[in-house]
């Protein structure tokens, strides 16, 4: 008797599966990708966001009227 006889429910699940598997393969290539260019195209990298900037400073915004 052989066991190993394969219903077409699991065939479906596979290839539901493998789609999801090359969707997740694509966007982490993008992630991949896209984090790559931005780390090797920024030049210097520098932590601005770790300073104090006054131009960020709603306090020491000059009020425009109009």
């Amino acid at each position: 008797m052989a066991i190993a006889r394969e219903h077409p429910l699991h065939k479906r699940r596979f290839g539901r599966n493998a789609g999801l598997a090359l969707v997740l393969l694509a966007f982490i290539a993008l992630v991949f990708g896209l984090t790559i260019a931005k780390v090797s195209g920024g030049g210097t990298l520098e932590a601005f966001d770790h300073t104090y900037r006054p131009a960020l400073d709603p306090a020491t915004q000059i009020p425009v009227e109009e």
